[in-house]
């Protein structure tokens, strides 16, 4: 099992598909996975620390699960299979653990809530994470002046010749998402 963190919940502008994407707490890989809007909302607002007038559908979960003694003590996004991402929620009961199924979207927005560790199993990781490249122009990482700065010339290559992927995170928005919205 490979522990992640979130590292930001993307929006694309072309299209409004969300992407929450998870990092590597031992290496610089990351794990891209697609997720609905309303889950997208759930892990950002939490994130944010944004407070709600009324529970949504993951803090009535984490309320249920604390208020019958229960303590979710990990998730684990534990499979890939067709490009669909499967997910456990690990809960403790009275001593007992139990693996409940679910999308890794509501695993994760409960993890948040909970401050609960994210887990990834290694053949997922294999099969979906990424690495960054370090002959991608930093601008489109994401990375800080000061690093674009530091690179060697040489290293940087003309967009023209970036992979798909890059074309793909052009389309993103990659800014943190405004507290006023």
């Amino acid at each position: 099992m490979i522990e992640m963190i979130v590292d930001r919940v993307q929006v694309s502008l072309m299209s409004q598909h969300r992407l929450v994407v998870l990092r590597d707490t031992q290496e610089e890989r990351y794990l891209p996975i697609w997720i609905g809007a309303f889950e997208s909302e759930a892990i950002t607002l939490e994130l944010q620390g944004m407070l709600r007038e009324r529970p949504l559908t993951h803090d009535l979960l984490k309320a249920t699960i604390t208020e019958m003694g229960g303590a979710v003590r990990h998730i684990f996004i534990n499979n890939l299979s067709k490009d669909v991402f499967y997910a456990q929620i690990n809960i403790e009961v009275n001593g007992d653990s139990i693996d409940i199924d679910s999308r890794p979207s509501d695993a994760i927005a409960l993890a948040v809530r909970l401050k609960a560790p994210i887990y990834v199993d290694k053949q997922v990781m294999d099969k979906a994470g990424i690495r960054p490249d370090r002959n991608v122009e930093p601008e489109i990482l994401g990375l800080d002046d000061e690093f674009a700065d530091s690179m060697d010339p040489s290293e940087k290559v003309d967009e023209t010749k970036l992979s798909a992927f890059a074309d793909f995170v052009d389309t993103l928005n990659l800014d943190d998402f405004d507290e006023d919205e």
